[in-house]
């Protein structure tokens, strides 16, 4: 067992399961804590079967997955300077090898779309499964060491996520009410609120990749590419990660206080979950930004930008709990 366990590990750090399972998750918490409240609360039934919701989370992590792979693919060279202890295409699968598990991985993501995008009869859904497998291609072998180009990609990418499941609900909406629905605002709900996650998913993600970016600077460097700590430096690129914070701690704070539909006092569960379970944690990373002077420390930092956008994910339940008292 434990020698299994030994071979198969690299291939899980080759996908990197930790964050398709948080993919799952997020698509999960956003389906049954964000879209059946707001449903219930517009007096709609519970769209979404669960076997559409299951296709749904297999076609993005297999997806993400096969998106993992072909970016290790093209990054060969540089991983062999930034993290060559780390590396897995090369030293446990052939290049050639990954190229094939990456057909594999993405052939079984689009599928699996394409029935999502079939139940829901929604052209936009079917767009979106044509288009971001390209994109993740063209992001790894390219667009990745273009200035700017690539962390937006992967914002972008990123902020899609929780978008899946407004556009999935409301194109099915569509199709069953047709211009009826019209009188209802359950169209523009979906949108307003998974689109709140989104842009949150969306700045701390490009935040992310840029303190990404700084601990890679070595193997960019040699690579040529032109991301934001190489071509404008270390202290415009805290700068801008400082920025991208701010505004997401600005924003979380407007609607946290100004547009929840449900009592935000600090003395509250919502309210307390806002304060140290987003702003504080987000403040902390400022700090650590400013004061880190290794990898490792950036690296650190890194980690606690991915926790609070876990915490963040988990707000969600706080809505549900609201919404459905």
């Amino acid at each position: 067992m434990k020698a299994l366990a030994e071979k198969i590990k690299p291939y899980l750090q080759l996908l990197r399961v930790g964050n398709l399972a948080f993919l799952a998750a997020l698509l999960y918490v956003m389906e049954k804590w964000v879209a059946v409240p707001l449903f219930r609360l517009e007096h709609f039934s519970e769209q979404m079967p669960w076997w559409v919701l299951l296709l749904l989370i297999f076609s993005t992590i297999f997806i993400g997955a096969g998106g993992y792979v072909i970016n290790d693919y093209f990054d060969v060279k540089i991983d062999r300077i930034n993290r060559p202890d780390d590396m897995v295409v090369t030293r446990v699968i052939s290049r050639e090898g990954a190229m094939q598990l990456f057909y594999v991985l993405t052939a079984i993501g689009i599928a699996s779309g394409l029935a999502v995008a079939w139940w829901a009869r929604s052209w936009n859904l079917l767009f979106v499964y044509i288009v971001i497998p390209g994109l993740l291609w063209f992001y790894s072998a390219s667009y990745k060491r273009m200035l700017l180009m690539g962390n937006l990609i992967v914002a972008f990418i990123s902020a899609l996520v929780p978008l899946l499941v407004a556009i999935i609900n409301a194109d099915y909406l569509k199709h069953l009410y047709g211009e009826a629905l019209a009188y209802t605002p359950i169209v523009r709900q979906l949108y307003v609120w998974l689109g709140s996650f989104a842009l949150f998913s969306f700045l701390l993600t490009w935040a992310r990749e840029i303190i990404k970016d700084m601990e890679d600077i070595e193997g960019d460097r040699e690579m040529e590419c032109r991301t934001i700590p190489i071509v404008w430096g270390e202290k415009v690129s805290k700068a801008v990660v400082t920025t991208l914070v701010a505004v997401t701690m600005a924003l979380i704070s407007y609607l946290a206080w100004c547009v929840l539909p449900f009592p935000m006092q600090w003395t509250t569960l919502a309210g307390r979950f806002v304060i140290f379970g987003l702003l504080v944690p987000m403040a902390c990373v400022l700090v650590l930004l400013w004061s880190a002077r290794s990898k490792r420390e950036l690296h650190n930092v890194q980690q606690v930008v991915k926790f609070a956008m876990f915490i963040g994910t988990m707000f969600s339940y706080v809505i549900y709990i609201n919404l459905m008292a």
